[in-house]
């Protein structure tokens, strides 16, 4: 049986957007009047210090938390009736593994191919090299046999990166993903991501205090503090004085000291 073909979407129509989202935690104001957008093609960076409301608004631009006010769209719907929810990636800031689970970590990475072909069919070489790919690509080569509760905590997040490329989506939202991983891995993660959105034309939505990998292919960056404070190409902070790229800890320092 065919593989189920992707919906196309509109060169120019976002893959996620969202307008004047608001969310609170009972009293406690997090968003205020968020806008974005994500199209085809583009490389984002959404930035912000400790408490900014960085994962909260991934929650709500994913549909696992409701906005108390605004719109959010993910491929055009509200994200609760997104049904092929395999043009989605995502890869959570920690994701969570018990230490009992018995699969390899080829197995895990394989996971990213159900959502593309659905669980009742079996692996095809096309898949198989889709994981494959998707190892080496961040830096797992040969590990594809070796029980996933026996890598390190940065492998198997390393794993959980490269099921979401598996999936050749068509949009990817990663939070914190390169926490912990060595210069190498990064390069090689910055490769695959470029190599999604230059080949396949797909989003790339990255939350991260740390973009020296990916300095130079960035297209926007989104800084946001409760509410966004800057939405622009990255040449535009580095003239005011923010390194992206040259000097690891200046953004960090630079976000922790916004007002």
């Amino acid at each position: 049986m065919a593989e189920p073909a992707r919906v196309p979407v509109a060169a120019d129509a976002p893959l996620l957007e969202a307008e004047g989202v608001t969310f609170a935690y009972g009293r406690t104001p997090v968003l205020e009047g968020v806008d974005l957008s994500i199209r085809p093609g583009e490389f984002v960076a959404l930035v912000g210090p400790n408490g900014s409301g960085k994962s909260t608004l991934l929650r709500v631009l994913l549909g696992s938390l409701p906005a108390a006010a605004g719109r959010v769209r993910l491929f055009g719907e509200p994200p609760d009736r997104v049904r092929d929810r395999g043009r989605l990636g995502y890869v959570p800031q920690r994701p969570v593994l018990a230490s009992e689970v018995p699969a390899t970590a080829g197995e895990i990475v394989a996971t990213g191919r159900i959502a593309r072909r659905g669980w009742w069919r079996p692996l095809g070489p096309p898949d198989r090299g889709a994981v494959a790919h998707a190892l080496s690509s961040v830096g797992l080569d040969g590990m594809a046999d070796r029980p996933v509760n026996q890598l390190s905590g940065g492998q198997q997040q390393r794993a959980f990166i490269a099921r979401a490329l598996a999936s050749e989506p068509q949009l990817l939202v990663l939070d914190e993903p390169i926490a912990g991983i060595d210069a190498e891995s990064q390069r090689r993660f910055r490769d695959s991501l470029v190599h999604l959105i230059r080949e396949h034309g797909a989003g790339v939505l990255l939350v991260s205090h740390e973009l020296s990998a990916v300095a130079l292919d960035l297209d926007r960056v989104i800084v946001l503090k409760g509410h966004v404070l800057f939405d622009g190409p990255p040449a535009e902070l580095a003239a005011s004085g923010v390194s992206l790229g040259v000097h690891a800890e200046d953004l960090p320092l630079w976000l922790e000291g916004l007002r």
